[in-house]
């Protein structure tokens, strides 16, 4: 899989979940996951918690991604919905996440969740929050909270 290059550890919870970030750009990004027996509930469907997770790491790196290489920006989720159209019992997943507007603070996501075969099977939206320092492309050096 080609991951996107990040820190080690800096996504713990992409390493629970076996999430990856593939795909990221300014204003977009793109998150795959390969669902198998930890991901099942118990009807043997890929847990919608899963799912919704996949939507908030993908929109929240949509309006993350930094022009300056070495620098980081942070955000916090304020809302998110989701509807879940479809089910998925294995194969990848993989949720693409798009900023439809951004403001002085704030970004605003529409982020869709694929199955393998390319059927959509939840999408959501979601506002985030830039932290202090975040709000510009450039970013901040890591560290600087």
């Amino acid at each position: 899989m080609n991951d996107i290059s990040l820190d080690p550890g800096s996504a713990p919870f992409h390493e629970l979940l076996g999430m990856h970030l593939v795909e990221w750009r300014e204003g977009f990004a793109r998150v795959v996951c390969e669902i198998g027996e930890k991901h099942m509930n118990r009807s043997n469907i890929a847990h919608g918690g899963v799912v919704l997770s996949m939507i908030d790491q993908a929109a929240g790196y949509s309006g993350l991604w930094c022009s300056v290489p070495g620098n980081v920006r942070k955000a916090v989720t304020i809302d998110l919905d989701c509807r879940f159209t479809g089910r998925v019992t294995h194969g990848r997943i993989a949720a693409e996440a798009k900023v439809l507007s951004r403001g002085r603070n704030v970004f605003f996501v529409r982020t869709e969740v694929f199955d393998a075969v390319g059927t959509l099977v939840a999408f959501g939206a979601s506002t985030h929050r830039w932290r202090a320092g975040s709000e510009s492309v450039e970013g901040s050096p890591p560290g600087k909270d």
